[in-house]
């Protein structure tokens, strides 16, 4: 094996790099987040190569601007899957909003950070105080965009894309698009048993939202006092999703399932081995819902060095 592994001292070119869980009780649960905290100077295609590297669902990139200008337009955030750059994503923007506030003294008492995402500006409060516990868990509460409710979809197209019949999904409550920022498909099932038994044809999947604004499908099904969900992602699935959770509750709410300003318990990732725990609640004023809050506990897990490209 060769020694010649390059180094700062060779005039190599690093980045640093962190990852943390997000919507997560403990680590190695909840959904990963790779963060990288200075990606000043990276083209577009370079941080979608490193994306591709980390394999992560979301990978993040921090650019930092003076202490004024972050005052007063947030602190500027590019989200990438390994696919492509999203506008805005929830585990995401919990993560690297909780992860500044662990490693920029100037923000370590911060009740809120402002990111500048693609979407615009997305606040994240921290709830909690002391916000970090002995370990460095941050708990954190992010206020989504108010929600636009984009219409309904086929019910039978839609059972077909799970590998479903249409007698597993719910009977009352029907599939809609809604978005807080990112367009989802909220698809409520008849129960957790449904849930279990999803086998998407992801190629009808594919095809199923390309005829729509949905960029990505929720399913959710009631299990006692709490609602359990799952997200089918390029051919896999994601351990927890705080964009779609924002949806979903911001549906639920407009179809009183959930109540106005009550917290909601949302379970996501027990099927891929990533336990996740995110909390939801919306405001309702007659017929416009507003007020979205996704929140969640996020703890780092790791820190290191990536070549730049």
């Amino acid at each position: 094996m060769s020694n010649n592994w390059p180094d700062r001292a060779a005039g190599a070119r690093w980045l640093d790099w962190a990852q943390v869980d997000v919507f997560a009780d403990a680590p190695y649960q909840g959904n990963m987040l790779a963060i990288f905290p200075d990606a000043t100077g990276l083209t577009s295609e370079q941080m979608q190569a490193i994306a591709r590297e980390t394999n992560l669902s979301e990978t993040t990139f921090v650019f930092p601007r003076d202490t004024a200008t972050e005052q007063k337009d947030g602190v500027r955030v590019r989200i990438f899957t390994t696919e492509e750059e999203l506008p805005f994503a929830g585990h995401p923007t919990l993560g690297t909003a909780s992860w500044l506030r662990l490693q920029r003294h100037e923000l370590a008492h911060a009740e809120e950070i402002v990111l500048r995402l693609n979407v615009g500006p997305v606040r994240v409060q921290f709830p909690q105080n002391p916000a970090a516990a002995s370990d460095g868990r941050v708990v954190a509460e992010m206020l989504q965009p108010t929600p636009a409710f984009l219409g309904g979809v086929d019910r039978n197209a839609v059972a077909l894309a799970l590998g479903l019949s249409q007698a597993q999904l719910h009977p009352r409550l029907q599939p809609e698009i809604v978005s807080t920022g990112l367009p989802i498909l909220i698809v409520p099932l008849a129960s957790y048993g449904a849930l279990a038994a999803m086998q998407p044809d992801f190629p009808r999947e594919k095809a199923l939202l390309a005829a729509t604004p949905a960029k990505f499908l929720y399913c959710i099904a009631p299990d006692e006092n709490e609602w359990r969900a799952r997200l089918p992602l390029y051919g896999g699935e994601d351990p927890a999703t705080g964009s779609a959770a924002g949806c979903a509750i911001s549906y639920l709410v407009a179809h009183e399932a959930a109540r106005p300003g009550e917290p909601v318990t949302i379970l996501q990732g027990e099927f891929v081995h990533r336990p996740s725990r995110i909390l939801v609640q919306a405001s309702r004023d007659g017929n416009k819902v507003h007020d979205v809050r996704v929140r969640g506990c996020t703890i780092p897990v790791a820190t290191g060095r990536f070549l730049r490209p």
